[in-house]
């Protein structure tokens, strides 16, 4: 089936909110499938319009939703693109990180995802992953992994 503009970021929102109530300390992850590194720039007809955190980035509107909904302050770190996912792999291999071997969607795309999931929830009891699109997209697939 297909779940976009079903309010998976309200629906999130609100098990962030029922969580925390419980005195859990959560936070929140939104994955866009998207290639853009972020929706700055991204047409709000075809994106919707951006929420700017306090650290100045400009990510998904649910971001929003998290941050009334629970007392969790967002930022840039909350919300993660396949652009900026690919970026961080890409300037990775630049440096020499992967020593000379040939980067692949598995291991070392998935991995950074991990990465920005486990770094978002140092100190959570939680993190709630939402990701973006449609269950159908291709451009879903490494983040189901």
């Amino acid at each position: 089936g297909v779940v976009s503009s079903f309010g998976k970021g309200i629906a999130a929102a609100s098990i962030g909110h029922l969580l925390e109530a419980r005195g859990l300390k959560i936070t929140f992850l939104k994955l866009d499938p998207y290639i853009n590194v972020d929706p700055g720039t991204m047409n709000p007809y075809q994106h919707g319009e951006v929420f700017v955190t306090h650290d100045g980035a400009e990510t998904d509107l649910d971001l929003g939703h998290y941050e009334r909904f629970t007392s969790c302050a967002m930022s840039r770190s909350n919300n993660t693109t396949t652009g900026k996912i690919y970026d961080n792999v890409i300037r990775r291999e630049r440096q020499g990180d992967y020593l000379g071997g040939t980067v692949q969607v598995v291991p070392h795309i998935t991995d950074e995802i991990k990465r920005c999931i486990t770094e978002v929830g140092r100190g959570m009891d939680v993190v709630i992953v939402e990701v973006g699109g449609t269950v159908g997209d291709i451009e879903c697939l490494p983040f189901q992994s």
